[in-house]
């Protein structure tokens, strides 16, 4: 697909970021931050990304997205889905609040959403589900967390007809870090697939859609893109099927000046003004 008949359309990949303190140069300060294997992975998988701190949150950003990618992180806090806290919990309120927004908005304007690790928490919680907050509490032979900063490996098997299976096959495995899981599981999600001891380590909508949520972290396989090329290939799709729409259509469903803006100049693209 080209905007201008002659470059290649890249999709708009937007990926939440942390905001917290950072070093640079001779600087330390805030700043909006986000591991660069997330922005590879993207890359390499023919998107481009957009980074989305959790400052100024907007979600009606993703009208102007393709695809999002709810990233990893900090534990999800437990007032999200009602619960009192773990000893061992680590959150970050403003980002669970940005990242439920646009989880939410995602899923409502049909954008294709790729939720990893803590993102696939923030899928459940935003539809009403819940979290066990300390596998080994339940689990203490579990290593899905080996040591600070040491990413585990965990193999899995997935469900027949889910994108889980169509990209990865019945049984794969990758890198994996958290000691937080699924736990009840939301209305409008189904298991997708699941570690032999039983934790969660997908999870798709039932009603459809390009949504994939995985507990563990494909962006710390460089070597294995087919979940990112799959999401990025579905990015595509989706932008595609939107600029099938005749005009009028696609003018009365945008809502935000920004989307149409985006609209302007995809019909329009000798006339674009560069600021």
């Amino acid at each position: 697909m080209s905007l201008s008949g002659s470059d290649t359309y890249r999709p708009r990949i937007g990926l939440t970021t942390y905001f917290q303190e950072a070093s640079w140069g001779v600087w330390t300060a805030d700043a909006a931050i986000l591991p660069g294997t997330y922005v590879q992975a993207v890359v390499s998988a023919g998107g481009t990304p957009v980074l989305l701190p959790p400052v100024g949150t907007d979600p009606s950003i993703v009208e102007v997205l393709d695809g999002l990618i709810i990233s990893g992180g900090s534990d999800v806090g437990p007032e999200q889905y009602g619960a009192e806290p773990h000893r061992l919990t680590r959150a970050q309120p403003a980002r669970d609040e940005h990242d439920i927004a646009l989880t939410r908005a995602a899923l409502e304007a049909g954008v294709p959403l790729f939720a990893i690790c803590r993102g696939a928490q923030i899928l459940n919680v935003a539809l009403g589900g819940t979290l066990l907050q300390h596998i080994p509490d339940v689990n203490p032979e579990a290593e899905y967390q080996p040591a600070p900063g040491v990413y585990g490996s965990v193999g899995f098997t997935s469900l027949p007809g889910s994108i889980t299976r169509e990209l990865l096959g019945p049984v794969a495995s990758a890198p994996c870090y958290h000691h937080q899981a699924i736990d009840g599981l939301a209305d409008g999600l189904r298991v997708a697939a699941s570690a032999a001891d039983g934790t969660i380590e997908a999870v798709e909508t039932t009603s459809g859609g390009w949504v994939l949520g995985v507990q563990f972290h494909p962006e710390h396989n460089p070597s294995d893109l087919r979940l990112f090329r799959g999401f990025v290939e579905a990015a595509s799709d989706y932008r595609a099927a939107a600029n099938q729409r005749p005009a009028n259509q696609r003018k009365e469903a945008n809502d935000s000046p920004a989307d149409n803006l985006r609209t302007e100049r995809m019909e329009n693209p000798i006339h674009v003004q560069h600021l």
